[in-house]
């Protein structure tokens, strides 16, 4: 490779293709040269997968405080006051937004359709039937695709961030990325003065999820190498209901559908919900799955059923068109049969710590959506808080590198491959990524023990050195770098539960079952 060929420069790097990249590559598209890079295609994100809807304040009836609440309860005490009054009171704003790109929501008589969603005291979820994500993404990647000022790098996935300390400056300031192109197997140095992580959670770390095979966790572990603080990721919350099918890979049934009368039921019809929680199925996620959890162990059965067929058919059809049309794909007509479903891993609340530019602890770092930890979703995140977020938090940072005088950045070196040769065992990897996701299921899931916990970081330890000397000695490869990054992940996760010495939220401790009466974030910082 030439010397001129590895090097590229920007004025922003976007590492990541949802909403959160999007919207921010969008806002600043008009006066700064952006690269989004994203290891798939464009809409191979969360954004996609993400049915249900966007919450925001659009109803006379409703309340910026009455959201807010409704927040802080479902955050168990840990939501961050000035951040969730930040997002939702700039809801309407960021929905308008949406609708001035073009994203078709769905219309009733009186405007918008709104429903209602767990954890919601009013109805004030805006969507696109029960594909918003999928409408979201799509009409903001052919903005994207079309912008001269956007060079979109589709199958590229970063490798890790280039910092002023591993460069041996003095400042510690983030100058770009190392890229791996997966079509030329080449690593290409992506330089400029502002970088943004918006690659998602790492919902892959577990054996079940909601989530596509993107979430590694990739973000997370390059801005913890890098030496940003991250915080509360012992609160992954799993989605109570997931479709359970052999042929029915991370399939979501949204939220929605509880919201509009869904009722959960074991195999012979009983309903459960009300012996757990008076809010019934609209309790709040962790309460759910964790219900779901329960009468699954207590009876020794494979999933619960998601029962809507006293709705009839023409309003299946008219609200839920997708996971109609699925359900029927697999033989089950939901219109007369209940749903079996099982919980997921979900979304990672927790991440990358920012502060209300999103900015990290690294200069000309910044970290968006569900990678980072703004301090809105507490110990477990409200239904449909998470898109709206991608979009506050979007504009907030793109205002600030508007703001920013352009740096110059140093001339940032090529990769080095010079010690390396081509991995003789690849078969490593599929086996330390299998046995990862089992033994985070099994040990750092939806109910936890010390013990379990401690033989989860065991093993994590373990698979961190084995990779560490295949990461030493082999090329860089997409299934390496995504394993490096999980295992990374993984062991944070495991850190910050180990910490927390209570039940709170999303993370409930056989061992410390109940609440203590302050609630405190848990922060972890980089060895220096």
């Amino acid at each position: 490779m030439r010397t001129a060929d590895y090097l590229r420069t920007f004025d922003v790097i976007v590492i990541g293709s949802g909403l959160a990249g999007q919207s921010l590559a969008l806002r600043l598209a008009d006066t700064h040269r952006v690269a989004m890079v994203t290891k798939r295609l464009i809409d191979d994100t969360a954004t996609n997968y993400a049915q249900g809807g966007i919450a925001a304040v659009l109803d006379g009836t409703d309340s910026v405080e009455s959201h807010i609440q409704d927040t802080f309860v479902a955050g168990a005490g840990l939501c961050d006051p000035v951040a969730t009054r930040f997002v939702v009171e700039r809801g309407r704003a960021a929905i308008d937004w949406l609708i001035g790109q073009g994203v078709p929501f769905t219309r009733d008589a009186g405007g918008y359709h709104l429903t209602r969603e767990g954890g919601h005291s009013a109805r004030r979820v805006i969507h696109v039937a029960d594909a918003t994500g999928a409408a979201v993404q799509q009409t903001l990647s052919r903005k994207v695709r079309q912008h001269p000022n956007i060079t979109l790098l589709e199958r590229h996935i970063a490798i890790d961030l280039v910092t002023g300390a591993k460069l041996g400056l003095k400042t510690q300031r983030c100058w770009g990325a190392y890229v791996l192109d997966l079509d030329s197997e080449r690593v290409l140095t992506l330089s400029a003065p502002n970088t943004v992580i918006a690659s998602g959670g790492a919902g892959k770390s577990y054996l079940f999820t909601s989530n596509p095979d993107t979430a590694t966790g990739d973000g997370i572990a390059m801005a913890w190498r890098a030496g940003c603080r991250v915080a509360n990721l012992e609160f992954i919350q799993f989605h109570p209901t997931c479709l359970y099918h052999p042929r029915a890979k991370s399939f979501l049934i949204t939220e929605a559908m509880r919201g509009e009368g869904g009722i959960l039921r074991l195999p012979d019809g009983t309903r459960f919900m009300p012996e757990h929680d008076p809010r019934a199925e609209l309790a709040p996620r962790d309460i759910v799955a964790r219900a779901i959890d329960y009468e699954m162990k207590r009876h020794g059965l494979d999933c619960v059923f998601l029962d809507m067929t006293h709705k009839g058919e023409k309003f299946l059809r008219e609200h839920f068109p997708n996971i109609f049309a699925r359900c029927a794909e697999l033989g089950i007509d939901i219109a007369k049969e209940p749903i079996p479903v099982v919980p997921a891993a979900h979304y990672t609340c927790g991440g990358i710590v920012v502060d209300l530019a999103a900015r990290t602890d690294v200069p000309g770092l910044y970290a968006l959506g569900e990678a980072s930890c703004t301090g809105l979703h507490g110990a477990n995140r409200l239904a449909s808080n998470s898109l709206l977020e991608c979009i506050v938090y979007g504009e907030a940072a793109a205002a600030d590198i508007r703001a920013q005088k352009p740096g110059k950045p140093p001339k940032l070196p090529r990769w080095d491959e010079s010690r390396v040769t081509d991995a003789d065992e690849e078969i490593v990897i599929s086996h330390n990524w299998d046995e990862l996701r089992r033994f985070m299921w099994d040990y750092v899931g939806i109910v936890r023990t010390t013990k379990r916990l401690e033989r989860a970081h065991h093993r994590i330890r373990l698979l961190e050195k084995e990779i560490d000397e295949f990461y030493a000695n082999f090329r860089v490869s997409n299934d390496l770098i995504e394993l490096r990054n999980l295992v990374l992940t993984a062991h944070l996760i495991v850190a910050c539960a180990l910490r927390r010495k209570e039940s709170r939220g999303l993370h409930y401790s056989r061992d410390y079952p109940d609440m203590l009466p302050r609630a405190r974030n848990t922060v972890l910082r980089p060895p220096r």
